[in-house]
């Protein structure tokens, strides 16, 4: 019976070891990088909301805007798409609206595009948004990293 070698083995292993290492490694790093672009997209977008969606968003990680053409009320809830609703004068949900500007942005930016784009263009931003169902709640309750 043939016997094996250790050492091709071993040199195996090390080489597995070395290479795992460094792909974890590789992922901490841009787990922490994006970390970092989320709180600086949380930073400047709590830098435009006034002190009320502040404070609203500090509660319920969502914030209130008025439309600029009709003066209706948008609740942007922290995320990326399908986030935001039109709200009646209840506070129930009329609609949702799915819009958000192009490529990979973290929440904290594209929630400032949304209200940047509701209350100043409101109308424009209505015709590129896409409705959608408001039997589903307001996804408030997703919290930001912190």
């Amino acid at each position: 019976m043939a016997r094996l070698r250790a050492v091709p083995l071993l040199s195996t292993l090390r080489r597995t070891v070395g290479t795992l290492r460094a792909t974890l490694s590789a992922i901490w790093e841009r787990w922490q990088a994006h970390a970092r672009n989320e709180a600086r997209g949380l930073a400047l977008m709590s830098a435009w909301l006034s002190p009320e969606q502040r404070s609203q968003f500090e509660k319920c990680n969502r914030f209130d805007v008025v439309g600029s053409g009709s003066g209706k009320r948008y609740r942007i809830c922290y995320g990326t798409s399908t986030n935001v609703y039109e709200i009646d004068d209840t506070g129930r949900v009329v609609v949702g609206w799915c819009f958000r500007p192009v490529g990979f942005l973290v929440p904290g930016d594209v929630m400032l595009a949304q209200k940047i784009a509701l209350e100043t263009d409101e109308r424009a931003t209505l015709m590129v948004a896409r409705p959608f169902s408001s039997s589903l709640p307001p996804r408030a309750n997703l919290s930001p990293i912190s």
